[in-house]
């Protein structure tokens, strides 16, 4: 995998997670704060689209995962 699409994954998965863990109705449901993250997320994803650069990817990147094509 590129490290564009480890991003996407481990974001994907994040919001997920954070839904499971803030919506009431869920079976894992937390605290609505964890709805926090679900939004700290999406605005890094909104962010990364417009700027054209993540935190997360360049870190992947110098650990070895290979450039996007």
């Amino acid at each position: 995998m590129s490290s564009w699409q480890i991003v996407r994954v481990v974001a994907g998965t994040f919001i997920l997670l954070s839904l499971l863990l803030g919506v009431p109705g869920s079976p894992l449901y937390a605290s609505t704060w964890w709805l926090a993250f679900t939004a700290f997320v999406g605005l890094n994803l909104l962010q990364s689209g417009f700027t054209r650069w993540c935190l997360m990817e360049t870190l992947l990147r110098k650990l070895g995962a290979r450039a996007g094509d």
